[in-house]
């Protein structure tokens, strides 16, 4: 059967993933579609996601959005990495940092050359060659006149999701506030072709995009379209949320800090800091859950804290017949590298760039679902990694993780690394190499063996331009001031 062009698009949700999706095809392609978002006061979102990674920036830089004006509205902070605490040993600590380190060759990556000079006995720290590592370390930040500073924000994810509607209703968004009652099909394809509201009113629609969380209710409950679930690799099931009055001044990272049977996070906002305790059911009851958050906590709770319920996984097809899910109703990898927020927006720009204005046909959903699955499946390895490698003593959960089977994909990055100090990132892959690299050595996997391209370079040469790197690095965040500093005068500039 001929599908009907698409020009009405129905976005069933609000919240952060209705948003986002609402403000990116009214400023992408606003002319050629018509966009309604349905919500209802009564449905409360998740609304912790509260960390995001560069590519946000990239994101918000496609739509126009001024920076300073986001960070008044939202109360956001600037994030330059993760600091991540007890998660190998207890007692450690590292940093994956977003930026770039050192110099790198056709020949190979920069860490072979720091791990040669570590084997001659003078290579330092990984991250005394990386500038954002060193601003984090510091507490400082800028946004240089000349330069890169490659950087994230911590948001407050119900302030954003009023932005981006503040942004999207102006340029021809029509919000419609109401619930939903009742999904229509089409008796032969299946395919939805209206949302009626308790209220009565019916909106119909060409595209459908389900951003109703986590119960799916487009793309689960109504379509069908299978979970493929991964909490045989990823067994953390809950979380605890909560917010916090400040006790000092905001620093420019995340915290994530590893605990018996899961992790904690702690992201500071201009106004308040986001607190959660994300665990194992298994290994950690509800009750005993709640009283280690609260001895871990600083600062006054400001609300009491909410409990979320998740499964790791992804939708088996993310788009399904003329309709597309979003966020966590399109599947869920963990908050622990801050990639929610991300998925969210290369899934929007994705379907921008392969929207189907002739009408929804099988070849187009079919790339869409690759590419998406792609993408989350490299994401769910980099996340496994952390529980992986650890060498803690505590037992239980986290020596299961440490012994459990993982996917082959991750095995064979584990082992190149682990046998050649070889990291890569495919086209499909989120994260750098300098990503893999940070935390595989910060988990504690030192390689066997290293490339010795540094052998090559005249002796002393390699030590001078590591250590000018090294010195301009640090004298370049010396420079810098404080982050909260910073934000106080450019949100007022």
């Amino acid at each position: 059967m001929d599908q009907a062009p698409v020009r009405r698009i129905v976005i069933a949700g609000g919240g952060t993933a209705g948003w986002i999706a609402a403000a990116a095809l009214v400023k992408l392609i606003g002319p050629l579609i018509e966009v309604t978002l349905v919500e209802s006061d009564e449905i409360g979102t998740v609304g912790v996601g509260e960390s995001t990674i560069p590519t946000a920036r990239t994101f918000h830089q496609l739509l126009g959005i001024d920076e300073r004006a986001f960070l008044r509205e939202t109360s956001s902070t600037f994030k330059l990495g993760i600091l991540f605490e007890d998660w190998a040993k207890q007692g450690d600590r590292y940093i994956h940092s977003f930026g770039q380190i050192g110099k790198s060759t056709w020949m190979g990556d920069f860490h072979h050359f720091w791990m040669q000079a570590r084997a001659e006995g003078w290579g330092g720290e990984l991250g005394d060659y990386c500038f954002e590592y060193q601003a984090a370390k510091a507490g400082r930040f800028a946004i240089p006149d000349q330069g890169h500073i490659n950087y994230a924000y911590h948001l407050d994810a119900g302030r954003y999701a009023r932005f981006l509607r503040g942004f999207a209703e102006p340029q021809g968004v029509v919000r419609v506030e109401g619930r939903i009652e009742r999904v229509e099909q089409h008796p032969e394809t299946g395919f939805v072709t209206a949302l009626m509201l308790a209220s009565g009113e019916r909106l119909e629609g060409d595209l459908f995009l389900d951003c109703t969380g986590f119960r799916g209710l487009l793309i689960e409950q109504t379509l069908q379209a299978g979970y493929a679930d991964w909490g045989h690799w990823l067994p953390t099931d809950s979380a605890l949320a909560v917010q916090t009055a400040s006790v000092g001044p905001a620093v420019p990272y995340t915290r994530a800090t590893a605990h018996e049977a899961g992790w904690q996070w702690r992201i500071p906002l201009q106004h308040r800091v986001g607190n959660g305790l994300v665990y194992a059911q298994a290994f950690l009851d509800d009750d005993r859950a709640r009283a280690l958050l609260d001895s871990r906590i600083e600062g006054e709770k400001l609300i009491e804290p909410r409990m979320i319920r998740f499964k790791a996984g992804r939708r088996r097809k993310v788009w399904d017949k003329n309709v597309v899910a979003l966020g966590l109703a399109s599947g869920f990898v963990e908050p622990l590298e801050s990639t929610s927020i991300h998925l969210i927006m290369i899934a929007i720009t994705r379907l921008v760039q392969l929207f189907p204005f002739g009408g929804v046909r099988d070849g187009v959903t079919a790339r869409f679902n690759a590419m998406s699955t792609a993408e989350i499946e490299k994401i769910r390895d980099f996340i496994i990694l952390h529980y992986h490698l650890n060498q803690r003593g505590d037992g239980g959960f986290w020596d299961q993780c440490r012994t459990m089977a993982i996917p082959d994909s991750l095995a064979e990055r584990i082992a190149a690394w682990r046998d050649g100090a070889i990291a890569w990132q495919a086209s499909d892959d989120l994260f750098r190499v300098d990503s893999w690299v940070q935390v595989m050595l910060g988990q504690r996997l030192e390689p066997r063996s290293h490339h010795h391209m540094g052998r090559m370079i005249v002796e002393g040469e390699l030590q001078g331009a590591l250590g000018k790197l090294k010195s301009d690095i640090a004298n370049t965040v010396a420079q810098m001031p404080a982050h909260q500093d910073f934000i106080d005068r450019y949100i007022a500039g």
